[in-house]
């Protein structure tokens, strides 16, 4: 067999494999999303029917699999099954595939799955909590400025960030960027604008891909905030909140910057390049560095 009919078959199986470990971590991220706010072990006990508390056989804890053939079921006691369960398995297994394409078989790869794996845990925890686990920012923030430092002195590692300086900026930058908005809303608006978990998920992201991501991040995740939040406004204009309640309008903030992590870490360069070209604006040397 020809050497590149051999590469692409290679190619073609990490990819499967890539996929399938994935929607494996996927059904592990669910336990995280289910367990961390309720201060549970992620550990022990085994995967258990919340209703009934029957442990769950290996055969019927298959990723995607298993939630089809049960009918979304329980099979002990009857019990609706969430389909967020398929959901988590199926984005995080995509998602592993989408950054096995943007950066092969470098170093970078296992360091950026376990990125995105920690933003799907958030994005899920926050949108039924509205709060971002400590367990997934607070080491995370320290881990993007080592895959820094390793970048700086390992170039053909495929990391985004090649400079800690540039690392630890845009922790504290991205930090507190949030924060003084926060404050700034809390003394205009009389009212929280973010909340501290966002101020540590932003901080997060420009640990691990340097200050030079925050105004896009921003931007994107904010664009999306405000075309969620104006559409879900149009929807409910008819309807009056219960007593009043100024919360009713609230939006979780961190579903929106990890999903605008997610695009700057897979489309980064393109989308730097395409938002210069639409400001008709030149474009910089070394706003990403080369991979």
């Amino acid at each position: 067999m020809p050497l590149e009919n051999s590469l692409e078959v290679l190619d073609t199986f990490l990819s499967i494999l890539t996929f399938a470990v994935g929607c494996m971590v996927g059904s592990f991220l669910n336990v995280c999303i289910y367990r961390l706010p309720r201060d549970e072990s992620i550990i022990h006990p085994r995967s258990h029917c919340p209703k009934c508390g029957q442990p769950i056989a290996w055969y019927d804890n298959l990723p995607l699999v298993s939630w089809l053939i049960l009918g979304a079921k329980c099979r002990n006691c009857g019990a609706v099954i969430s389909w967020q369960y398929p959901l988590v398995e199926a984005i995080t297994g995509t998602l592993f595939l989408c950054v096995y394409w943007r950066f092969g078989m470098t170093p970078a790869a296992p360091v950026y799955t376990a990125l995105v794996a920690g933003l799907i845990v958030v994005t899920f925890v926050d949108l039924a909590t509205w709060t971002i686990p400590n367990e997934v920012t607070m080491p995370g923030i320290p881990i993007g400025i080592a895959c820094a430092l390793v970048g700086m002195f390992y170039p053909a590692s495929g990391l985004i960030v090649r400079d800690v300086f540039a690392s630890l900026i845009g922790a504290a930058a991205g930090g507190g960027l949030l924060y003084l908005l926060d404050k700034l809303t809390l003394l205009l608006l009389k009212k929280r604008g973010m909340g501290f978990g966002d101020v540590k998920l932003l901080a997060m992201l420009g640990a691990f891909f340097g200050w030079q991501s925050l105004f896009l991040i921003i931007l994107a995740s904010s664009l999306m905030g405000s075309v969620v939040g104006l559409s879900m406004l149009a929807i409910k204009k008819d309807k009056q909140t219960e007593n009043g309640d100024e919360g009713a309008h609230y939006l979780p903030f961190g579903p929106y910057l990890a999903i605008a992590g997610v695009l700057y870490l897979l489309f980064g360069p393109a989308l730097i390049e395409w938002y210069l070209g639409s400001m008709h604006v030149p474009e910089p040397t070394h706003v990403l560095p080369v991979m």
